[in-house]
C-alpha cells in the first residue's frame, strides 16, 4: 500500500480578496491535480526525457570523438565535450516541448476536475476572474511561463506549461444550471 501526502498552501491574499465562490474552484482545481497524481507523473516524465537527451548526446559525443576526430586513446577528448554540448541543445528543446505539452494536458484535466468538484459555472467564473487579473501582467519573453488569457504567441506557445485561459474555458463542458 502506498501512502502519499499532499499540501495546498493558500495565501491570505486569495482568501481575503476573493469571495468563497471564486476561491473554491481554485482550490478544487489544485485538489484535482493531487487526485490525478500530476506531480507524481510530471516529475518522472521530466527525468526520463532529460535522461534520454543526455544519453543520446553522450553517444553522439563518443561517435564524433572516436570516428570523426580519430581519438582512440580511451579517454574522452575535446571533441566529445563539444559534440555532447551541441547534441544536447536541439533534443533538449524538443524534450521541453514534450513536457510542456503534457503539463498543458494535465491543466485541462485539473480544470475538468475542478469543475466536477465546484461546478462548471464556478470553474468558468474563477478562470474568467484569473483572466481579468492576469491580462498583460508578464512581459512577452516570459509569457510562456505564466498563465494568461491568450498566452504566448508563435512558437513560444509550444513551451507554455499552462494552456491559455480562453482554451481552458472552452474545453470545459457547458455550464451547469
Amino acid at each position: 500500500m502506498c501512502l502519499a501526502a499532499a499540501l495546498i498552501a493558500v495565501s491570505t491574499g486569495l482568501l481575503g480578496s476573493r469571495p468563497r465562490a471564486e476561491a473554491g474552484p481554485v482550490l478544487a482545481h489544485e485538489i484535482s491535480h493531487i487526485a490525478n497524481g500530476d506531480m507524481v507523473t510530471l516529475a518522472p516524465l521530466q527525468g526520463v526525457v532529460n535522461t534520454g537527451v543526455v544519453f543520446a548526446a553522450c553517444l553522439t559525443g563518443g561517435v564524433v570523438d572516436r570516428s570523426l576526430l580519430k581519438n582512440d586513446r580511451g579517454e574522452s577528448g575535446f571533441g566529445f565535450f563539444i559534440a555532447t554540448m551541441v547534441a544536447q541543445r536541439v533534443p533538449g528543446v524538443f524534450a521541453s516541448m514534450i513536457v510542456s505539452w503534457y503539463s498543458r494536458q494535465r491543466e485541462f484535466r485539473a480544470d475538468r476536475g475542478g469543475a466536477n468538484l465546484a461546478g462548471v459555472g464556478g470553474m468558468v467564473g474563477a478562470l474568467e476572474v484569473l483572466k481579468r487579473t492576469q491580462a498583460g501582467s508578464l512581459p512577452p519573453p516570459l509569457q510562456a511561463f505564466g498563465i494568461g488569457p491568450g498566452g504566448a504567441r508563435g512558437i513560444a506557445r509550444l513551451f507554455m506549461n499552462h494552456a491559455p485561459l480562453d482554451a481552458g474555458i472552452a474545453a470545459l463542458p457547458p455550464r451547469d444550471s
